[in-house]
């Protein structure tokens, strides 16, 4: 089978082209996969970040793209489209995950679509932006209008788009486990913490963006109560911040927290992501609203148990007292009487286990299978 995937690629950093890096490592196993990728994902002005090109001196799963599409240059999503038709393929596939990306979409596909007859299938991480405004519905349906079938990631995705297109055919798999950071010398918990100065702590890992739905604001005020029940807890919060940082450090220096926090505050590059979760006891994604998230991924990667809140898809992937702990969100109390538990009753042996039997189960394993489904019956249309 022919496949033409559209998405962000090495070398642009983030989520998104790490899960296109995986999709096409398990594509390619056994179909002819081309990836059209970007030459400038976002305009500055709406980038909020230092820089959209990682600059790591480790490439992860790097793969062939073809950079070609400028997001704001409409000449070149022609041009996307138009190479896309002349490859002939039995699918073109996009990653959808902001509604930015409506007039590219619609115009890509609407394009190939008049050229070739064949169908468009739409990855959807989510439907409309974690911070929607009004304008993001009417961007969001003009793109996924052009989807002939829909692979989604969770459940929460799956009934959002049974909602907006009750007739079309969604098909369902999930995020990959990010195992592929396990580069450069191999580390201990003990050596981890050796590095970063933090030996004796029991690390409590924050790990990603920092944006507002990501509820790091709902740790900081847990910790406190953390402190009391934990010997030794140390919130370790690395990533960019994507929110002016000065309300969290405010916070921190408000509640007393300045020698039990240590900040990172900038994208890590990929040799170094490993240093930050070997030292983790525990993982925790507090967020306030999500759909599902490659942090989790990761941390699965490294075998580390999680607490995260039961918003979205989050909690799908969490076997809860197995593989971690799941608490309401915009809960500080009940977010630390889970960590408390966590290190109290010493989970983190057994769900580390837990995790590495979990991980050969994960639904993106089906991803070749689940692409076969969708050619044969695409074939009938």
């Amino acid at each position: 089978m022919k496949i033409v995937v559209i998405g962000p690629a090495y070398p642009l950093r983030g989520g998104n082209a790490l899960f296109v890096a995986h999709l096409y490592a398990a594509l390619a196993e056994r179909n002819e996969v081309t990836v059209i990728s970007f030459s400038r994902l976002y305009p500055g002005f709406l980038f909020p970040g230092v820089r959209q090109v990682d600059v790591s001196g480790v490439a992860i799963k790097k793969h062939p793209s073809q950079p070609i599409i400028d997001c704001i240059n409409p000449v070149t999503w022609y041009r996307a489209a138009n190479l896309s038709a002349s490859l002939n393929p039995d699918l073109l596939v996009f990653t959808w995950w902001n509604p930015f990306f409506g007039p590219l979409v619609r115009t890509i596909a609407s394009s190939f679509k008049r050229k070739t007859g064949r169908p468009v299938i739409i990855i959807a991480e989510n439907v409309v932006s974690h911070e929607a405004r009004w304008i993001d519905t009417f961007l969001t349906m003009i793109a996924l209008r052009q989807a002939d079938r829909f692979l989604v990631l969770s459940e929460v995705v799956e009934r959002d788009i049974r909602k907006l297109f009750p007739t079309f055919k969604v098909f369902r798999s999930s995020l990959p486990v990010y195992d592929c950071y396990r580069v450069g010398e191999a580390l201990t918990q003990r050596q981890a913490k050796e590095k970063l100065s933090l030996t004796g702590k029991q690390v409590i890992l924050f790990f990603g963006y920092v944006r507002a739905y990501k509820g790091l604001m709902n740790l900081i005020e847990a910790f406190p109560r953390i402190k009391k029940g934990v010997a030794n807890a140390h919130l370790l919060i690395v990533g960019e911040y994507y929110d002016e940082p000065k309300p969290y450090r405010e916070a921190i220096q408000r509640l007393g927290l300045q020698t039990n926090v240590t900040e990172v505050a900038e994208y890590v590059a990929n040799e170094a992501v490993h240093l930050y979760f070997e030292a983790a006891s525990l993982a925790v994604l507090p967020y306030n609203g999500a759909t599902q998230s490659g942090i989790l991924s990761i941390a699965y990667g490294f075998s580390k148990p999680v607490v995260v809140t039961n918003v979205g898809g989050l909690a799908e992937l969490v076997d809860e007292g197995k593989t971690g702990f799941i608490v309401p969100p915009h809960d500080p109390t009940k977010l630390a009487d889970a960590i408390i538990r966590f290190f109290k009753e010493g989970r983190e042996a057994e769900f580390s286990a837990n995790i590495d039997a979990k991980r050969d189960k994960i639904g993106f394993n089906n991803i070749l299978e689940v692409f076969e489904e969708i050619r044969n019956d695409v074939s009938r249309l």
